[in-house]
């Protein structure tokens, strides 16, 4: 009952965007899909069957997620709103291997998640809900104990062993073995065709629609440009996301000139965190930093942006630790992101604001029992940012900016949205003046308040902590779709406490 009644509000505040300002989307670009990010031992266990040395208490070994566990829950990711998920490598890996990345072998998938045919049902499933699926894949190391380590004839396929000691340094970047994994040389031909030819079969075999490419600056340049024209050759429309190595200085124009059509945004992501971590942060450093890469890349509106991955303590722990409460941090946090260019991806658990540090602790088990209140606001976003191409592909000016409390509006083809963020801890009264046409109205759509216009002058008011999504639209009387959902919410109401006596009744005459 909940959950439709969220759905209702959700379709009725959609329903009283005005036809004036709601714009066709001709076609899905990249640039309007969001991400939901998962790591899948840790996410759902669908198939008890595939357990083997399966120990949940244990964070460094196989918790028991499998491809079976996601197909189980796409339509909970997609009633958030998500069009797309991104999943840890797939491929088999060494003993204890639980994240992905100690691949043993690139044309298996690990026995702990499932078999070929298991993921291609995944890939299936997801097409079905109009989602797209992207998969990690590994082409920097392999696993210690992977049998080419001790093949004779494939010394050569490996730089020469030696730790990283300056990470400032590309060409130690590049050769350096990372935790003592062996370090493949993409410089020699047989690597790069071995590596290129797995990753057309996987798009051939299971038609999944992009890869996402951990630690993609510690791989030669040249080898990502062979690599996107022979992938891309397979599949129109087939994405790259590469994903810089932690805490490591990136030129991410190189990568896209190279083909790599999407960057994890890491120099947003700090500038996020230190934002809305705590209340009374400004938001100027993320809005410099925007216009920055607007300057830098040919197309900024691709880039990822993110606030935590299974790399970096989880956003929450930050929270908790300034003493804020995550559920209006996430909120906030959220709603920008959902509202600047560039793609959002969230990370599993997100949803019920997990809390974890370092690694391990980021990747705990996801949990489909907890409070349901950001859920249900993700939804809500998740389906304004759906509706309104101007979250997407609009141009973004900045209105507002003080101390934390943020007015910016993105434009496309006449549509005009108007997103306020309050990130302070008191309520604040904003007047636009000469930003907005007057004579018209700003009708919102998470809280349902609208402002009207004195002239060309707009007064904003927001509680702290409080987002509010505006859509820029004539003025109108009484807001008729959202008095009829109100009016249909009561009688729902009604009618479940009618069925609840009657079950009531029935059950104590039996």
């Amino acid at each position: 009952m909940k959950r439709t009644i969220l759905i209702l509000i959700t379709v009725f505040l959609l329903s009283s965007v005005p036809a004036n300002a709601a714009v066709k989307k001709e076609k899905r670009l990249w640039q309007d899909e969001s991400i939901y990010s998962i790591m899948i031992d840790r996410f759902n266990d669908g198939d008890t069957n595939l357990n083997k040395n399966v120990n949940t208490k244990d964070p460094n070994v196989y918790n028991g997620g499998d491809f079976q566990g996601i197909i189980d829950k796409l339509d909970y990711i997609h009633d958030m709103g998500f069009t797309a998920v991104r999943l840890t490598p797939i491929f088999d890996n060494a003993s204890n291997g639980y994240h992905g990345y100690w691949v043993t072998d690139f044309y298996k998938t690990d026995e702990h998640f499932g078999s070929i045919k298991a993921f291609q049902k995944l890939v299936n499933e997801a097409h079905k809900r109009k989602m797209k699926v992207l998969i990690d894949f590994t082409a920097n190391n392999v696993a210690k104990d992977h049998q080419w380590v001790t093949d004779p004839g494939k010394k050569d396929w490996f730089h020469k062993k030696q730790p990283i000691q300056n990470w400032n340094d590309q060409n130690e970047l590049e050769n350096g073995w990372v935790d003592g994994l062996p370090d493949l040389n993409q410089d020699n031909p047989k690597v790069k065709n071995y590596l290129i030819k797995a990753a057309k079969w996987w798009i051939e075999k299971t038609d999944i629609d992009g890869y996402s490419l951990p630690e993609v600056n510690m791989v030669p340049k040249s080898f990502w440009s062979d690599f996107s024209t022979a992938v891309k050759s397979v599949k129109q429309n087939f994405f790259l996301i590469g994903i810089p190595a932690e805490k490591t200085p990136f030129i991410g124009t190189e990568y896209e000139k190279a083909g790599i059509d999407s960057l994890y945004n890491a120099s947003l992501s700090t500038d996020l965190r230190k934002a809305f971590a705590n209340t009374d942060q400004s938001l100027q450093p993320v809005f410099s930093e925007l216009e920055k890469e607007k300057k830098q890349y040919k197309h900024s509106e691709l880039l990822a942006n993110y606030l935590d991955n299974e790399y970096t303590t989880r956003l929450t722990q930050d929270i908790v630790k300034n003493k804020q409460f995550p559920g209006s941090r996430w909120k906030t946090a959220l709603t920008y992101l959902y509202t600047v260019p560039g793609i959002p991806v969230i990370y599993y658990g997100t949803d019920i604001a997990l809390n974890g540090g370092h690694i391990p602790d980021n990747r705990g088990q996801m949990s489909f029992r907890a409070e349901k209140e950001l859920i249900d606001f993700i939804t809500k976003i998740g389906a304004l940012r759906n509706e309104l191409p101007s979250l997407t592909r609009g141009n973004l000016k900045l209105l507002y900016e003080k101390n934390g409390m943020v007015v910016y509006k993105r434009e496309y083809k006449g549509e005009i949205s108007v997103i306020a963020i309050n990130n302070t801890n008191k309520s604040q009264s904003i007047m636009l003046e000469g930003n907005l046409e007057g004579g018209k109205e700003l009708r919102g759509l998470l809280g349902g308040n609208t402002v009207k216009s004195e002239g060309d002058k707009y007064t904003i008011i927001l509680d702290r902590d409080l987002s509010e999504i505006y859509v820029l639209a004539d003025k109108t009387g009484m807001n008729v779709p959202f008095v009829a959902a109100i009016l249909i919410i009561i009688i729902l109401a009604g009618l479940f406490l009618y069925l609840i006596i009657k079950r009531s009744k029935i059950n104590r005459n039996e």
